[in-house]
């Protein structure tokens, strides 16, 4: 790694430093490699954990999607009534401190080994930074040192998911999934121009299987 890098290391989960290795090909790939002089990396935001020791900076102006999840693993994983995501690129993240301070969850094994998806917190302070996915990452926007209300505004949640197992009733009109949001059923306060919009996906899914069943049967 060059010598004028940004990225510093700690090392709090147990790791050396060393980014040479087999075992250590996961901090060149993304969301963990770092862009050092990337001229294509624009800084738009920076975050980091409670203590510190980990800090990123995101290129993107607004995430892919934002939403509420509440589940209980997010509940239980964050102690909270629900947890705050905001999807991203796996490259649009540069880890500028505690590259190697961080741990991993896998929920569904219950292991801290590297698997995906999994959870990615910080090993000292244990704030969760990120779920990494196969493809994306969710990111917490409650990181990420906002400099003003329009970039806050930018990761306004789109809707909430797995809402029937909420703690805290919250009517802000956004649309409210029974499960994963557009492969589940919208309920509660959810606004009626969502529902039909719902309602016609719905539709039109049926209608597209059912003409996919009469032309196999053509074919057979």
């Amino acid at each position: 790694m060059a010598s004028n890098s940004t990225y510093t290391a700690n090392g709090e989960n147990g790791d050396k430093g060393s980014t040479e290795g087999e075992l250590n090909e996961w901090k060149h790939r993304p969301p963990y490699k770092v862009h050092d002089n990337d001229p294509n990396f624009h800084v738009r935001y920076e975050a980091s954990c409670h203590c510190g020791k980990v800090k990123y900076q995101l290129s993107r102006e607004k995430p892919l999607d934002a939403k509420f999840c509440h589940c209980t693993t997010c509940q239980k994983l964050h102690g909270a009534p629900f947890q705050w995501a905001a999807i991203f690129h796996k490259d649009d993240i540069n880890f500028t401190h505690g590259h190697h301070d961080l741990g991993w969850y896998e929920s569904s094994e219950k292991t801290c080994v590297h698997k995906l998806p999994c959870k990615v917190s910080c090993a000292y302070c244990r704030t969760p930074i990120m779920d990494e996915g196969r493809n994306m990452i969710l990111l917490f926007p409650t990181l990420i040192n906002f400099k003003s209300a329009e970039d806050r505004k930018n990761f306004e949640p789109s809707c909430h998911m797995f809402y029937p197992r909420r703690v805290v009733d919250i009517n802000d009109g956004k649309p409210k999934w029974s499960g994963i949001n557009g492969n589940s059923e919208l309920i509660a306060d959810t606004p009626e121009e969502h529902k039909k919009r719902k309602r016609e996906q719905d539709e039109d899914k049926a209608l597209s299987e059912r003409k996919r069943e009469l032309d196999e049967g053509k074919a057979a």
